[in-house]
């Protein structure tokens, strides 16, 4: 049986602060406005002091260039994508800011971030949300802020945890009334393209630039990554548009969804974020070069 509105705020009272938003991104994200625009484009309304939510961008737009859209943090808990949008451009994107223009949402879901969770405050995954009047707030506020923006190319970086079984998959079997088939979290780095228009060469172009920071996904014993079949080394296809994940929200010519597996014993906290630095640079080195 589905939850009611009472268990869906049961569920929401039982959810701690474990983490600051603010300390730990917003601080970050201003740092970096001496070299790029940022832009407070909306708030939580459920406490808008506490959790505003910020962009990144090129500071003068050129027509000339394509633009890149980069987005962290649609899933809180999945810490990577947050700081490694904000590494690249504290660290990279100097470097190729004379061949693109660059939008960024580096924290997406700050509640969520906070929490450490995958839903956001009213027990919906952002990342099945992104659509005009969405039921998510957060992905609300970052569609108008878009606007009329078309990328060429956008990088939606996430995560693959252990928590994806533990805890997030029965939340979503009690919370739907449903029953979910298991599948093992695959030990290392994958990415999501689309099923639509998946653009392997791109695809693997990012593989490599990241197996030089960490491993690869195998696939299991069926050839599957997560319940879905590897098409190639480290990559399985959604349905982005039709499942309104974030990666399918414009029309963009090149999509990707980072996946980093931070709970390997072969890495660490540094080693998620550069992977996902990585991602990025071996997505746009090849973009270059087409």
């Amino acid at each position: 049986m589905k939850w009611s509105q009472a268990e869906v705020d049961k569920w929401f009272s039982e959810q701690k602060i474990q983490r600051s938003y603010q300390d730990e991104v917003v601080t970050k994200i201003r740092a970096l406005s001496d070299r790029f625009e940022v832009s407070q484009y909306g708030a939580l309304s459920m406490n808008p002091e506490k959790y505003p939510v910020f962009s990144l961008r090129t500071r003068i737009f050129d027509s000339a260039k394509k633009t890149i859209l980069i987005t962290g943090g649609v899933h809180g808990y999945e810490t990577s994508g947050v700081h490694g949008a904000i590494e690249f451009f504290k660290a990279s994107a100097a470097r190729y800011e004379r061949h693109f223009n660059f939008f960024c949402a580096p924290c997406i879901s700050p509640w969520s971030y906070e929490t450490i969770n995958r839903w956001n405050a009213k027990a919906i995954d952002p990342n099945r949300s992104f659509r005009n009047e969405s039921p998510a707030e957060e992905c609300q506020l970052f569609i108008e802020a878009l606007g009329d923006l078309k990328p060429y190319a956008h990088f939606d970086l996430h995560e693959t945890t252990d928590t994806d079984n533990t805890v997030f998959r029965p939340a979503l079997e009690k919370r739907d009334g449903i029953t979910i088939e298991f599948s093992e979290i695959p030990d290392g780095f994958y990415t999501v393209g689309d099923a639509d228009h998946p653009q392997p060469e791109f695809q693997k172009a990012i593989i490599a630039a990241v197996k030089k920071i960490t491993h690869i996904a195998l696939p299991d014993e069926n050839g599957n990554l997560i319940g879905s079949r590897m098409e190639q080394e480290g990559v399985i296809h959604y349905p982005v548009k039709k499942l309104f994940l974030c990666a399918g929200l414009t029309n963009a010519e090149y999509v990707t969804t980072t996946e980093v597996y931070p709970d390997s014993p072969k890495v660490t906290d540094q080693i998620c974020i550069d992977a996902q630095v990585a991602a990025i640079e071996g997505g746009l080195d090849y973009l270059l070069k087409v």
